[in-house]
């Protein structure tokens, strides 16, 4: 009797979370939308994407890179026909820095996320996916970056929106998922600032972290909706009200290399994501760092900057200290030769980056402060020479200082004696000793970073879009989210009762004047 009673039991339930078990169990469709040209930002976004599609979803991507090897369930949509945005940067565009450069630098991404907005949605690419009915997609990825235009699209195909940052938190990114802007606390993305500033640094922060966040609405949301709403009409509502529906926003970042922040729920940490399984090194890269006595010391500038474009005196000052050195220097070089190159130094078109730098005999890392590349030094361990450049590299190399893992060497001051001066204090054991307990902290997570992805992507497909997640500061203004109505109305009663006070005493003081009898 007990048996079938447990049996009909059991068969109720099943019969009651039958549809909740089919619908978590059956693959989702999962569409990635990446209009912008930046490889590097790509190497954040694919490995989520691939990963998706090997835990068994159908996976539609749009973007400028196709997967050279793509698995199951993985399909490209390549931006293709129209004339491709630059992926590289010439050095010489940082000969001459300005205190003001943070904004020329908004209004090259402005005109690049115009640029690619307009690329895209003229894509074929694009008008194969548009063809897909509404509710197709079970939840949208997309890289949020310098342009809310595919915001329109998801808009289109009504699907729950998580997006993506290659980097640390753009000033206009933290409204819109309910996050405090503390400029006094965290340092703006374009800003030479750690989460330690002096006053001269906090008002500076201040300033551009609101500027920029203001910039951003009044130019880059009205270009966006004026492409967005040519393309779906003039009924589709502004890209800076859809960005409020982002449901879940990952970001590359992870709190032992940028410094803890106050995020809501809906903002997920994912810093190195990209960091793959160590991969075999070419026989002649394993045989040099094999037989370095010294050590190594990798110079790398990441994937759009070419260091072939240094001038001449810059070039000839970092060979000259090179030669100076006891260490092997390898170089991500873009020529086949080098003029003057010394004996001790090793220059390679392309470099297994992560592979080499988690090598135990390298020393030193000589970076730009990318953000993969920080992150790479950060998981293997490595102390870090910085000269960033432009972006988010200031603020990566600042971070760095702050953990104690890395010495700044400025563009405009690099030379001879300034390259030998900061490799010689980057080999310090003081820095090794603060990059391993960074390493540390950076690889001793609950989940791997994967896994993260994995579950918050299933889940808010699942929880169609999950809005218990998102925080009611989505929609409050900035004046009431900071209460700043009620410091008004605290200062008007305070005005007025001091105001009272004085005329009080003012009328008190006036009448005892008054009947003080006059001497004769």
């Amino acid at each position: 009797m007990w048996s079938s009673l447990l049996a009909l039991a059991l068969l109720c339930l099943t019969l009651a979370h039958t549809g909740l078990e089919v619908n978590a169990g059956a693959p989702l469709k999962v569409l990635g939308l990446f209009p912008h040209p930046g490889v590097s930002h790509f190497h954040f976004f694919h490995p989520i994407m691939r990963s998706l599609a090997e835990a068994g979803h159908d996976v539609s991507v749009v973007s400028h890179f196709p997967d050279k090897n793509p698995v199951a369930r993985y399909k490209d949509y390549p931006l293709t026909g129209i004339e491709k945005l630059t992926n590289s940067v010439d050095l010489k565009m940082f000969e001459k820095r300005t205190f003001y450069s943070h904004f020329q630098e908004f209004f090259l991404l402005y005109d690049w996320g115009r640029q690619a907005c307009n690329f895209t949605l003229r894509s074929n690419a694009l008008q194969q996916i548009l063809k897909r009915r509404q509710g197709y997609f079970d939840v949208i990825i997309m890289e949020q970056f310098n342009t809310d235009c595919m915001m329109g699209v998801a808009y289109q195909l009504q699907a729950p929106v998580i997006a993506l940052s290659s980097c640390v938190m753009m000033p206009w990114h933290y409204e819109r998922m309910g996050a405090p802007i503390i400029p006094s606390h965290i340092p703006n993305l374009f800003m030479a600032q750690s989460q330690d500033m002096n006053f001269a640094g906090r008002l500076a922060n201040w300033f551009s972290f609101h500027a920029l966040n203001w910039m951003y609405k009044l130019l880059s949301v009205p270009a966006a909706d004026k492409l967005v709403q040519y393309k779906f009409g003039h009924t589709l509502p502004s890209v800076g009200e859809l960005a409020k529906n982002t449901s879940l926003f990952f970001v590359n970042q992870h709190y032992s290399l940028s410094g803890p922040k106050p995020l809501p729920p809906n903002v997920i940490e994912l810093g190195g994501i990209h960091i793959q399984q160590a991969k075999p090194l070419p026989a002649d890269l394993q045989r040099i760092l094999d037989n370095a006595e010294h050590g190594v010391i990798l110079i790398s500038w990441g994937s759009m900057i070419r260091a072939n474009s240094l001038s001449s005196a810059k070039r000839d000052g970092i060979v000259r200290a090179a030669a100076r050195l006891k260490q092997q220097i390898i170089w991500k070089w873009e020529n086949e030769t080098l003029p003057n190159k010394p004996a001790n130094m090793h220059i390679m078109k392309w470099l297994p980056q992560r592979d080499i730098l988690c090598h135990p005999n390298v020393k030193v890392f000589m970076s730009h402060g990318g953000l993969m590349g920080t992150s790479e030094a950060a998981y293997c361990g490595v102390p870090v020479v910085a000269t960033p450049m432009y972006g988010d590299q200031f603020v990566n190399s600042a971070a760095l200082v702050q953990r104690g893992m890395a010495t700044i060497l400025n563009y405009e001051d690099i030379g001879e004696n300034s390259v030998m001066r900061a490799l010689k204090k980057a080999l310090d054991k003081k820095y090794y000793d603060a990059a391993k307990l960074v390493s540390h902290s950076y690889n001793h997570r609950p989940k791997q970073a994967i896994q993260t992805a994995i579950w918050w992507v299933e889940h808010i497909a699942h929880s169609h879009g999950d809005p218990l997640i998102q925080p009611s500061a989505v929609h409050m203004s900035r004046f009431v989210y900071y209460s700043l109505d009620c410091y008004v109305v605290v200062v008007l009663i305070l005005a007025i009762v001091i105001g009272s006070w004085v005329s009080l005493i003012r009328r008190c003081c006036g009448s005892k004047t008054a009947a003080k009898p006059k001497k004769d």
